[in-house]
């Protein structure tokens, strides 16, 4: 059978580097069940060369669309195709490069300049698209549409915009939204990116309901032209509101973490709590309606403030399909355990 090896990608966080390597092969089992032609057969952690990797095999050799969607997972830093072996060459494995092709389209400052206490791993944040992207019916690689409505200073939007995707977003602390507007115009003129990018009052009945950042880019004069551009915009105001300022069946894609309770507290109405699932269980509701049918819904947990099967419950409750996973679930300090859950809006 074919074999291969991943590169795991070095992860400036101890912590979750430890950890990579089984969450790279349990978002292998996903690539494998939704996205790849090839079926990865097995999968294991091995050591070439003193450098820890994924290696695994297929039922047949990848294809360019293959090698092309796996470019995409969130700790891959190589590819190769490993050849010959102990028991065939006296020279042992061989590994030989494939061409990555991520869907990336933007400088990856995008989703590394920014630092401040919480930030969510960007490699995690990524993971977590992925996963729930696979879930859609449109997959990984299409211009999709993505809500974070609980986006903090951006790492979601900003690995979406990545992708070439639209991202609208949604959080109520004032601090966090300010910050967001501001490295994200510093960016793109940095960047000398065509955009345009402005905060405006949204009002509702003649009251001020919220702050609305609205962000227009291309990646050239010529692509602006062309209608070739990307879609920002963030708003600055409760979770629990969204349908004020976005239509139902707006988007492809929902992908959001979830206060962690400890560290964060949960906001967006329900006031602060050591769990989220009283915020969930209002928001949930809200936020599917915000998706399109065949969209998808991920989110991010501390399993500490709430078990699995009382998420599965809430998203049962709203009318979306549970999807059935590998193991997600990895340690980030005393106080916090994370895991996924992904569920899908089902077709008209």
């Amino acid at each position: 059978m074919p074999r291969y090896a991943l590169l795991i990608l070095p992860a400036a966080n101890r912590v979750y580097a430890d950890a990579s390597v089984r969450l790279t092969r349990s978002e292998l089992a996903v690539f494998s069940a939704r996205g790849l032609r090839a079926e990865v057969a097995a999968s294991e952690e091995r050591e070439l060369g003193g450098v820890p990797y994924v290696t695994f095999e297929t039922a047949e050799p990848l294809e360019l669309r293959d090698v092309a969607l796996l470019s995409n997972l969130s700790s891959v830093y190589a590819l190769f195709a490993v050849e010959g072996g102990a028991e065939r060459d006296a020279e042992g494995e061989l590994l030989r490069p494939l061409p990555v092709r991520p869907l990336d389209r933007l400088s990856s400052d995008l989703i590394t300049i920014q630092k401040y206490a919480g930030k969510t791993n960007e490699h995690f944040t990524k993971l977590l698209l992925n996963v729930t992207a696979l879930a859609s019916d449109k997959g990984l690689g299409e211009r999709l549409s993505v809500f974070d409505p609980l986006c903090g200073r951006g790492t979601t939007l900003n690995q979406a915009l990545m992708y070439g995707y639209d991202a609208y977003g949604l959080d109520v602390d004032t601090k966090d939204f300010e910050a967001y507007a501001g490295f994200i115009k510093t960016w793109l003129r940095t960047k000398r990116l065509k955009h345009t990018a402005e905060v405006v009052p949204v009002r509702r009945e003649r009251a001020l309901a919220g702050r609305r950042l609205n962000v227009t880019f291309g990646l050239s004069k010529e692509a602006v032209k062309a209608g070739d551009v990307q879609h920002l915009a963030v708003v600055n105001a409760d979770t629990l509101r969204s349908r004020e300022f976005f239509k139902p069946r707006s988007f492809d894609l929902v992908v959001t973490d979830a206060p962690y309770g400890v560290q964060h507290g949960s906001k967006g109405g329900s006031g602060l709590s050591r769990s989220p699932l009283e915020l969930l269980r209002r928001a949930v509701p809200v936020w599917a309606e915000l998706l399109r049918p065949g969209g998808a819904l991920g989110i991010a947990w501390n399993t500490y403030g709430g078990k699995s099967e009382e998420l599965a419950a809430i998203l049962a409750g709203a009318g979306l399909e549970v999807v059935e996973l590998p193991d997600f679930e990895h340690w980030v300090d005393q106080a916090i355990v994370r895991d996924i859950i992904v569920a899908r809006k089902p077709a008209a």
